[in-house]
């Protein structure tokens, strides 16, 4: 299974960016996102919002695919 918070982080790094910064951005682009330590927390936690994942990803120029596993 795909950990989504580790994924995050390193496209995060890709971009020079931290957890902190992105939730920074977004919520000054007017995105309803928990403050830095709040989305860290859900992320830890595994409760964060997949509206919230899909946001981050979007900003960051990536999207998220269901694909059927092969057998």
């Amino acid at each position: 299974m795909v950990n989504i918070k580790e994924e995050i982080q390193i496209l995060l790094l890709k971009r020079g960016l931290s957890m902190r910064k992105i939730a920074q951005i977004l919520r000054n682009n007017g995105v309803d996102i928990p403050k830095a330590s709040g989305l860290s927390y859900r992320f830890n936690q595994k409760r964060v919002l997949f509206e919230t994942v899909q946001q981050i990803l979007d900003y960051l120029g990536y999207e998220l695919k269901i694909v059927k596993k092969e057998q």
